[in-house]
């Protein structure tokens, strides 16, 4: 434990912890956890009691007032937004007579991006992080919440919480990572030759196209860029969701104040923004978060997403593109599948118990199915010769 007494205090919003004191916990790495981009949210009522994230942040203070450690974390009265899907847990609970919701979330709302959650100041007694864990139950027991979730820590975070007690699940998500690449034809030459033939013909169908994609990051966005990719934000969220998260201050207001973490690919067309896609830029990795199109464009997607990202990422020599949740069609392009974390406390002792047997056999089968899909790789094999530049000449 720490040498002078450890206090942690509930925060109902972000700018009730001082943002230097929560960036010193933060630290630089991955822009969502930082104090701008949680505001962001909240000031712009992307997050709130109306949209059912209610801020309860936790910040952990020695006897001198000095912070160590802070946590996200939110009274959730729905599973939206959190893509670690639970509502068959909520109606198992519910149907053994329990009220699932209220339940705590330690995450960042409506980003699927693995980062720290138990953010520590650097140099911070090894006591912090278990005292912040046993805020976490206490705040549950005390407030009668059914249950606590942590989504998308850090391994080290979750094995932490495992040490704890709490219950582990895995998921997976498609990342790409870069072996020291000069350029994208240099990726595209590390590829059995029918993947890159395909990414090729891809590429050319765009590039042929009368549709031109334009980088846009730091003092290049302008309001009109956020306000065109609202539109797509919007249209996509209609199709496929039928909840929109994010409003349109938040895309202004990320412009604002993280301008130069902002990577935004939009596609424009006689002078009109027709698609756009939306990604962050942490300190080794780009994050992809939003797409959205007026219009479909056979293979914009894909230049938009997962090439355009790529050849950022060589360019400016970061080490993985993370193009967000789900989606198996990403293997054949280069990003394979990785593993994803998540803990869970739950009050009822014997709902935990039924739990943890389930979630024993899911993370097996989890693993089983990462393997599975590692054979899909569209890499050459070791000792596999590449033929060139894809072509009438390259194998079938």
């Amino acid at each position: 434990m720490p040498d002078s007494p450890l206090t942690v205090r509930v925060a109902g919003s972000i700018d009730r912890i001082a943002s230097r004191d929560w960036d010193w916990c933060a630290g630089a790495d991955n822009p969502f956890v930082g104090h701008a981009f949680l505001k962001a949210l909240e000031d712009s009522g992307s997050v709130g009691s109306e949209a059912g994230w209610l801020p309860v942040h936790l910040a952990a203070e020695d006897g001198a007032g000095r912070v160590l450690g802070v946590v996200p974390l939110y009274a959730k009265s729905h599973s939206y937004g959190e893509y670690v899907f639970d509502h068959a847990w909520a109606h198992a609970y519910e149907r053994a007579g329990g009220d699932y919701y209220p339940k705590l979330q330690v995450a960042v709302p409506f980003t699927p991006v693995t980062g720290p959650r138990l953010l520590l100041a650097p140099g911070a007694p090894e006591g912090v992080a278990a005292g912040l864990i046993r805020a976490l139950e206490r705040v549950a027991h005390t407030n009668r919440f059914s249950s606590v979730h942590v989504t998308f820590p850090t391994e080290t975070e979750w094995q932490r919480l495992g040490t704890q007690g709490w219950l582990l699940r895995t998921g997976q998500q498609f990342h790409w990572f870069n072996a020291g690449y000069t350029c994208f034809d240099d990726f595209l030459s590390a590829l059995n030759s029918r993947k890159r033939k395909a990414i090729r013909k891809e590429r050319r169908t765009v590039a042929d196209s009368p549709v031109r994609i334009h980088t846009l990051t730091g003092d290049d966005l302008r309001p009109e860029h956020w306000d065109a990719f609202f539109q797509f934000y919007m249209d996509t969220s209609d199709r496929k969701w039928g909840m929109p998260y994010l409003t349109r201050d938040f895309f202004h207001r990320l412009g604002s104040v993280l301008a130069d973490r902002v990577v935004l690919f939009l596609a424009e067309e006689d002078g009109m923004w027709v698609a756009g896609a939306l990604n962050l830029r942490g300190s080794d990795a780009l994050y992809g978060r939003n797409w959205g199109a007026i219009a479909d464009y056979k293979f914009l997607h894909f230049e938009a997403c997962y090439y355009c990202a790529i050849d950022f990422a060589i360019a400016h020599g970061l080490k993985r593109v993370e193009a967000g949740a789900q989606g198996e069609h990403k293997i054949q392009r280069g990003y394979l599948p990785q593993p994803t974390f998540s803990a869970h406390w739950f009050r009822d002792p014997s709902f935990r118990k039924a739990l943890s047997e389930y979630l024993d056999h899911e993370r097996d089968a989890m693993a089983c199915h990462r393997e599975e899909l590692g054979e899909a790789s569209p890499f050459r094999k070791t000792g596999e010769v590449c033929s060139g530049d894809a072509g009438p000449k390259d194998p079938q």
